[in-house]
């Protein structure tokens, strides 16, 4: 997000234990913040006036005095002040995600240090929701690559002055959910599947033969023409509204074949149109032991 020279950025970072809360702020303090991992609530104004720095705070269920309806009242307090721009991050990811990676890392959950990991889980969202509703930034880590959610967050909290609009076009399966950050949604799971292609079930839609398939259904053309003549209009109608961010999703089944074509096809026709999209497939960057999760659904 671009600011006046005079405006300085505090970004607070919060979500679940687990969910990526602290790759977040390496990342930020990477791209020049200042980093401050879990004060006590009642120091936020006290580290406010020490620096004069971009800030990047992390709160989250560990942090002394924290409640969601303060950390609340805070931004809109520092949405008042002409001379910093607050903004909110929240990191989650699904609940078997999480637990696998408190079984990995043999961590104790802050909320159930002495239960089990799925009702400290339980309890941390029912603490938290209420953030992740007013966040300027969800980020949904379960199938989330580091590289990915580092480009991710240098593209929306970098300190440059870029006027520009951060473009991301993102392929996923919809048994996976949507993506949490997505502004538009186009579901192409009624187009020919090529899963049921015993050749092509174990290719992508980053091969030749699978595009072709695809592209053989008689109203693929049509689809791809709506949806680029849909985000071209609305493109320039966000970059009026200031509009920093825009993510574009195309959904199917399993998030390998169908998604995938369609979403590399249309990242070629914005870039012929000017635009300079970053693509992102949800489902192929998923590490293996994930996918292996998934089953054998069609993709």
């Amino acid at each position: 997000m671009t600011t006046p020279p005079s405006q300085r950025r505090i970004v607070l970072v919060t979500g679940l234990s687990g969910a990526g809360k602290s790759s977040i702020l390496h990342t930020l303090e990477d791209l020049g913040y200042e980093t401050v991992d879990n004060p006590p609530f009642s120091l936020l104004d006290d580290l406010l006036s020490r620096t004069d720095q971009a800030l990047a705070i992390g709160l989250d269920a560990r942090t002394r005095g924290f409640e969601a309806a303060a950390v609340l009242a805070a931004i809109e307090r520092l949405k008042t002040e002409t001379e910093i721009t607050p903004e909110l991050i929240f990191a989650t990811a699904d609940d078997a995600v999480l637990m696998r990676r408190y079984t990995e890392t043999r961590r104790r959950h802050p909320l159930a240090p002495q239960g089990q990991v799925r009702d400290g889980i339980a309890a941390e969202r029912a603490l938290i929701d209420r953030l992740q509703a007013a966040a300027d930034l969800v980020l949904d880590t379960s199938a989330l690559p580091l590289p990915v959610l580092r480009q991710r967050i240098g593209q929306r909290f970098g300190l440059s002055l870029d006027e520009g609009l951060s473009l991301t076009l993102i392929s996923f399966a919809y048994r996976g959910g949507l993506p949490a950050e997505a502004d538009l949604v186009f579901d192409a799971r009624f187009l020919r599947n090529p899963h049921y292609d015993q050749t092509l079930r174990p290719r992508t839609g980053l091969d030749a033969e699978v595009c072709a398939y695809v592209a053989q259904d008689p109203d693929c053309a049509a689809f791809q023409t709506l949806i680029r003549s849909m985000v071209l209009l609305l493109l320039p109608r966000f970059v009026q509204e200031g509009k920093k961010y825009v993510t574009v999703a195309i959904g199917c089944s399993g998030g390998r074949h169908r998604s995938v074509f369609l979403i590399e096809t249309l990242a070629k026709l914005l870039r012929e149109a000017g635009w300079q999209p970053m693509v992102v497939h949800r489902e192929l960057d998923r590490p293996e032991r994930e996918k292996s999760l998934s089953g054998s659904a069609a993709a």
